[in-house]
């Protein structure tokens, strides 16, 4: 985990209130880079004078970095009590709970404060976490992106805020997953490959949370799309010697298998990854898959070569229950009742608590849909802010307008009245070849963006930006007003995705670009542009361009 110590305070301080400040900063700020030298540092300011000269704001800022940085450093977190009224205090500041005016505060403070609130929701749901409190723990990383989301338009989500987000949304899509929620750990990874794509991680931080993405893709049996992202993932590593790399070898080994390339390729590059692992956990998790082949395939010699010793020596109460099925019932094949015996005893005593898993499962998706209801109701405010401001600057407009028109006919009333009717009929005519002109330019404007329209596309797809598909819809309804209209209109059975790809194939996208924009894999587009062709009689969009 890497956060950010970006942090301004007032200038009517004393000097060793300043001291103890820029002490803070400095190991925020190391923290980034260095987290075994950040946490040294701290260490060494935790005895020291300027440490007891801390104020509430500074100790509350303390305690949380301490709290980051044992947790980028592999420690429990051992301030806890600290971390929690952490929370507290700098949800208290944020709502303007201190008595302080907000606005008065300045804008730099404010989203200070809300950084500094939203990591601390963030490090304390590590703390529940490390605790197995998994409700708890989703409900504070939800806080946290909400604190983010509420506090910070999406053009300002860069640099370290946009690491902070991608490391918050991957840890939901990690807890979901432990879960087998694939749909919401598709969700998150997805999120998270947002913004780690505007500000990576790490140096494979793309790459694993692709391989991630492709791992929830082969649990839901979609294994196009988990090729797609697995190959992804390869091409944009730095480096081989890492679990990453290991991992997704070994997905596409898996992936080989199912899709009947041969039994031995698949085990011989899982063997190969076993081989190279770094620990005892990631070498039995590869003897466990391998087993798993081999006792699939009934080679089951072979599969008890590597099952036994993920049944001897595995922490992982899952895996190694997984494990002692597939024992039973080679055993129960053999012959060997005696042992067949022992490896069901073991599955009797470790159950599956479904009951308990099922609770967990639902209050955990029930976290997860109010933050989606949160996120609808924040867009609908927005939509609903941009629309009452649009209706105001309608109503000045009308009211210029009114006030315009007064104006000329009292002008020309008066004109009327001192000049002969010639010159009154001349005015109007000034008057009319003025509006002529103006509706030339705006027309004029008009065309000047549609043929702008190729090369704006253009440029958003490759800035890798988040939201490209929504911003290049949005240049193709300025280009084209009241396009998208017409076409719902004639097509009301469209799906969003299918609209989406009228648009697309009009500016004239291939199926991979069309693929990547829309977060899917080629085929997959392919199917979608089918329906839409069938949908519309293979009905071109220009049709609907014109009023």
């Amino acid at each position: 985990m890497a956060l950010v110590g970006c942090v301004t305070f007032p200038d009517s301080l004393s000097e060793e209130e300043k001291l103890s400040q820029d002490a803070l900063v400095e190991i925020d700020t190391l923290m980034w880079h260095q987290p075994d030298s950040a946490l040294a540092v701290m260490m060494e300011f935790a005895g020291s004078p300027e440490a007891d000269s801390l104020n509430e704001f500074e100790g509350h800022y303390c305690q949380v970095l301490i709290a980051e940085l044992l947790f980028k450093n592999d420690y429990g977190q051992s301030n806890r009590e600290e971390v929690l009224k952490a929370v507290h205090y700098f949800d208290s500041i944020v709502d303007g709970a201190d008595g302080r005016n907000a606005d008065a505060r300045g804008a730099s403070v404010r989203e200070r404060d809300a950084f500094l609130a939203a990591r601390a929701h963030y490090i304390n749901g590590v703390g529940y976490y490390e605790r197995d409190s998994l409700i708890e723990a989703c409900g504070e990383y939800l806080n946290a992106l909400r604190m983010m989301e509420g506090h910070f338009e999406e053009k300002v989500l860069v640099g370290h805020k946009a690491r902070f987000m991608a490391l918050t949304y991957n840890r939901l899509g990690e807890l979901f997953s432990e879960q087998y929620m694939t749909e919401p750990a598709i969700a998150c990874y997805k999120k998270s490959l947002v913004f780690c794509q505007i500000e990576p991680t790490s140096a494979n931080g793309i790459s694993n949370l692709l391989s991630h993405i492709a791992s929830e893709y082969q649990i839901q049996k979609q294994y196009d799309s988990c090729e797609y992202y697995n190959k992804e993932a390869l091409r944009l590593m730095v480096d081989t010697n890492n679990l990453i790399y290991r991992d997704l070898i070994s997905s596409l080994a898996i992936y080989n298998y199912y899709f009947g390339k041969g039994v031995e390729p698949a085990v011989r590059d899982l063997k190969r990854m076993a081989s190279q692992t770094m620990d005892e956990d990631e070498r039995m998790t590869r003897f466990f898959t391998i087993g798993s082949i081999y006792y699939e395939t009934s080679q089951f010699d072979s599969a008890l070569v590597y099952l036994v010793p993920v049944f001897e020596n595995k922490d992982n109460v899952v895996l190694k229950r997984d494990a002692a099925r597939s024992l039973r019932d080679i055993y129960q094949i053999k012959g060997d009742s005696l042992k067949a015996t022992q490896y069901a005893i073991y599955q009797a005593e470790n159950p599956i608590l479904e009951e308990e898993s099922n609770w967990l499962v639902s209050q955990l998706n029930e976290l997860f849909q109010q933050h989606l209801q949160w996120e609808q109701e924040k867009v609908e405010a927005k939509r609903r802010q941009i629309e009452q401001l649009a209706a105001r600057q309608r109503m000045v407009r009308g009211v210029v307008t009114a006030v315009v028109v007064l104006l000329v006919l009292g002008v020309g009333l008066w004109w009327w009245m001192a000049k002969r009717k010639k010159e009154h009929e001349a005015e109007a005519q000034i008057l009319n070849e003025e509006k002529q002109q103006l509706q030339t330019r705006v027309d004029d404007a008009l065309q000047q963006a549609r043929a702008m329209l190729p090369q704006r596309v253009a440029d958003l797809y490759r800035a890798k930006m988040p939201n490209r598909l929504e911003r290049i819809m949005d240049e193709f309804e300025a280009a084209y007003p009241g396009a998208m209209e017409r076409v719902t209109a004639a097509y009301p059975n469209l799906t969003k995705t299918e609209t989406q790809l009228f648009v697309l194939s009009f500016l004239q996208f291939r199926a991979k670009e069309e693929a990547d924009l829309l977060g899917l894999s080629q085929n997959t587009v392919l199917q979608y542009r089918s329906n839409l062709r069938k949908k519309t009689g293979n009905a071109s969009i220009s049709a609907f361009l014109e009023a």
